[in-house]
């Protein structure tokens, strides 16, 4: 597998990646792109990430069977499905009503049960679910939301890109230790810029 030769390295990650059907999150225009490892649009300026940066910021989650994760931006559900398939509680909130009816709708189809849907404003985190073992973020904010580092979990682990809308961001790794961040650069990165209400 690809991913593996990338450098993917969780057997759970690669099983998760290898078992969702990422054509099922892609428009029907798209569908023969669906397995390249490209980001592909999905509509209301937003994309479905390409398949290395989705395994990559899984693995970096250092995800337990029982953790509770919180997603930031489900977009088109596939980065949700791939957190489903390895932990019992996943939270994700989207601040375009269209797109979370519609992973809300493909997710159901698919028969995954435990991905609880809200629609809001990312920035916010999901404060009545916290605290979480692992926050993701699949959009890039200028600045790592405060509410989110408060919402989680002592030795938690946030995946968030960091940078200005336009351009390469940085890929963050941040670890909750008492009341410090340890903090993880890994490497450059490309996303659609954090939207907010």
């Amino acid at each position: 597998m690809r991913l593996k030769l990338n450098g993917i390295r969780d057997k759970r990650v690669l099983a998760a990646m290898e078992k969702v059907p990422r054509h099922e999150f892609v428009s029907e225009e798209h569908l023969l792109a669906a397995y390249e490892d490209r980001p592909l649009p999905i509509g209301y300026g937003q994309t479905i990430s390409q398949p290395y940066i989705v395994a990559l910021m899984t693995e970096l989650l250092e995800l337990k069977e029982d953790d509770r994760v919180l997603e930031i931006g489900a977009g088109s559900g596939y980065q949700a499905a791939i957190l489903a398939e390895l932990v019992k509680h996943v939270y994700t909130v989207e601040i375009i009503e269209e797109l979370a009816a519609r992973a809300e709708k493909t997710l159901r189809a698919l028969g995954y049960k435990n991905v609880k849907f809200k629609t809001g404003d990312g920035y916010f985190g999901w404060q009545e679910e916290s605290p979480f073992n692992a926050i993701i973020v699949t959009a890039a904010p200028e600045e790592v939301p405060p509410p989110l580092k408060e919402q989680l979990a002592e030795g938690g682990r946030m995946v968030i890109p960091v940078g200005p809308p336009q351009g390469v961001q940085a890929l963050w790794k941040f670890t909750k230790q008492g009341k410090t961040f340890a903090a993880e650069n890994h490497g450059l990165v490309r996303f659609v810029p954090f939207t907010r209400k």
